[in-house]
């Protein structure tokens, strides 16, 4: 480790994406003395590196959450800092364009003074460790390197490619770069697509993939088990205030929070704009939309797929067809109990969860383990549908922080 760090920190976050830095300008709003007392943990060594990388792969021209949704505690920072480019911000419901938010997000990194606070680095083990009556945790990072915590954040996204079984079980006899998960795509690296493209899913994710794919040159089949559809954000904006978190925070049952997340959610879907997008390929020839059908088995004959779907309806139905790549939009699962870096503190401290997800504290604190939080998707028990988006991590920093900065038991 590089002298400069500390190999003992009170708080370290693994993770610099959106929501830890939410988290991180948080806690200096609180209290500024914290400015060298936390660590960021990511493999890039700068906040938003992969959420940059992973948004330029996709071609992502805007943002779907509304312009109050960033990291900086003041939710109307991003449009003062958008005055002079007005532009960046599209109507009617004023999504910040992907390269002002970025700017923006560089403008906070700096004005909060945490530009210096990522250590660069992949931490592959998280263990508990007891000194008198005080619990640390240890950080094993990559190269063997060490790090002792007196309170962890996981603020990763957590999940897994969500695969089919026929994708899990299909032997490696095809270019590996003909079946792909969507996080394995980068655009920027294709020129010419000459040919024909299978898209599995519903989701926004899946339509960025296939309007790179046409520009490219390439005929798209987008296929799904339901019909696309429309929707402008991805859960209910009255998933963002009282009106429907309210309930949610009420109830009891974390089975029935569970089934609340998914009814809200349901599915991937597409912004209007998107969709009316796709569908003028569609008049034009080159895309089709392939509702209610299901991939059963591919094989990879010469130069091409040959895909087996069935179409559901009132007469189920084999049919084929021959594409030459397959890209998987079929999003991801959160399991915190597949997690590698839980699984210490999951033999220490157990925790129930639901669907996958755990059950944590009021401050998203690990039940056991009152020195380890959890932000992102994972926390969607306590947060709501919202949990992984920009809203997610301000409502997970205002749990979190006052925890971290001792305030409360």
């Amino acid at each position: 480790m590089n002298e400069a760090w500390p190999q003992e920190i009170d708080i370290a976050i693994v993770g610099a994406g959106p929501q830890a830095l939410t988290l991180a300008v948080r806690l200096l709003q609180k209290k500024n003395s914290l400015s060298h007392r936390f660590l960021a943990i990511d493999p890039a060594g700068a906040w938003l590196e992969r959420w940059r990388r992973q948004f330029s792969a996709y071609e992502i021209p805007h943002l779907r959450s509304p312009a109050v949704h960033h990291p900086d505690p003041n939710p109307f920072a991003l449009r003062a800092f958008a005055e002079s480019r007005s532009q960046g911000l599209v109507p009617p419901y004023d999504l910040p364009e992907t390269r002002l938010f970025e700017d923006f997000c560089g403008d906070v990194i700096r004005r909060w003074g945490v530009g210096e606070r990522v250590l660069p680095a992949q931490v592959e083990r998280l263990e508990p460790f007891s000194r008198g009556q005080q619990q640390r945790l240890g950080l094993t990072l990559t190269g063997g390197r060490f790090l002792m915590a007196k309170r962890v954040v996981l603020a990763v996204g957590g999940g897994a490619p969500r695969l089919p079984s026929w994708a899990k079980t299909q032997p490696p006899v095809y270019p590996p770069e003909r079946l792909l998960h969507a996080g394995q795509v980068d655009l920027r690296r294709l020129k010419q697509l000459n040919e024909r493209a299978l898209i599995v899913g519903s989701g926004l994710t899946g339509a960025h993939l296939a309007l790179g794919a046409i520009k490219r040159g390439a005929k798209v089949i987008m296929m799904a088990r339901r019909s696309f559809y429309a929707k402008l954000f991805d859960a209910d904006p009255g998933w963002l205030g009282p009106k429907y978190l309210n309930g949610f925070q009420a109830e009891p049952s974390w089975e029935k929070r569970w089934q609340m997340i998914q009814s809200a959610r349901n599915g991937g879907s597409l912004t209007p704009a998107i969709l009316s997008q796709l569908r003028r390929f569609a008049r034009a020839g080159t895309l089709s939309f392939y509702e209610h059908c299901e991939v059963q088995s591919v094989q990879w004959q010469g130069d091409a797929w040959r895909v087996t779907y069935v179409q559901s309806g009132s007469r189920q139905r084999l049919a084929h067809l021959s594409v030459h790549r397959i890209w998987l939009a079929t999003g991801t699962v959160i399991d915190a109990r597949g997690w590698p870096l839980l699984s210490e503190i999951s033999e220490h401290y157990p925790a129930p969860t639901v669907g996958g997800l755990p059950v944590l504290d009021q401050h998203l604190r690990w039940p056991g383990c009152p020195n380890l939080f959890i932000m992102g998707g994972a926390a969607a028990l306590q947060l709501g549908p919202a949990a992984r988006n920009l809203f997610g991590g301000r409502l997970a920093s205002e749990r979190i922080a006052p925890a971290l900065l001792g305030k409360t038991s």
